[in-house]
């Protein structure tokens, strides 16, 4: 189910995006088209997740609680990236050998999940506070400059939301950021000391 399911998140995303990003260009009729596809995969989700909690024997609430974040991104799809958390997880059960293909994947990984958690929040904050009163992010680009500075933790001040809403989905993506970097870091670090034993061990 994994190739289905990235298809479904990416045709999500799709829909999601034009949905935002051309609001005001296109035509009502499309903009329902798109409404219908972001629901339709959204459907597929919880389709996959009610599946799985069937077969898994457990019970519903002692699924939810052993996949808590699965749980999470169904209820926000939009949240799908993080699923590299289970992959770091699984990096650190190995034994204690290096594996620079699979670490270097985490980190790729790692990358790739920050790049489109960066791209989708930048999309809700922009849907949030473009015509809110007193909003300083009345263009994607300020969202897009937004989003890459709280995921990099720097923030800037320069722009910043305003609305409650805005301001949630920015606290969930300094969160993120936090715990993407170190993904990154501890699964670099990893791989570094294990190398410089086995150097010291020759």
């Amino acid at each position: 189910m994994t190739i289905p399911l990235a298809v479904a998140s990416a045709v999500f995303l799709a829909g999601y995006s034009v949905r935002v990003l051309a609001h005001d260009r296109i035509g009502r009729g499309w903009l329902d088209l798109c409404l219908g596809i972001v629901l339709g995969a959204w459907a597929f989700f919880v389709a996959d997740y009610a599946v799985r909690v069937r077969l898994s024997g457990l019970g519903p609430l002692r699924f939810v609680r052993r996949h808590l974040l699965d749980t999470v991104i169904v209820v926000l799809p939009l949240l799908r990236p993080l699923s590299v958390v289970s992959v770091y997880d699984r990096v650190q059960r190995r034994y204690d050998k290096p594996r620079l293909t699979l670490y270097a994947r985490v980190m790729a990984y790692a990358g790739l999940t920050a790049t489109l958690l960066g791209y989708t929040s930048a999309l809700t904050v922009y849907f949030l506070e473009h015509d809110a009163p007193g909003a300083t992010i009345r263009t994607f680009g300020d969202a897009v400059w937004w989003a890459a500075a709280t995921l990099a933790t720097v923030g800037y001040g320069d722009v910043t939301p305003v609305t409650p809403l805005g301001r949630t989905t920015a606290v969930g993506l300094m969160a993120c950021g936090l715990a993407l970097l170190g993904a990154v870091t501890g699964s670099f670090s990893s791989w570094l000391i294990q190398v410089f034993r086995r150097e010291d061990e020759r």
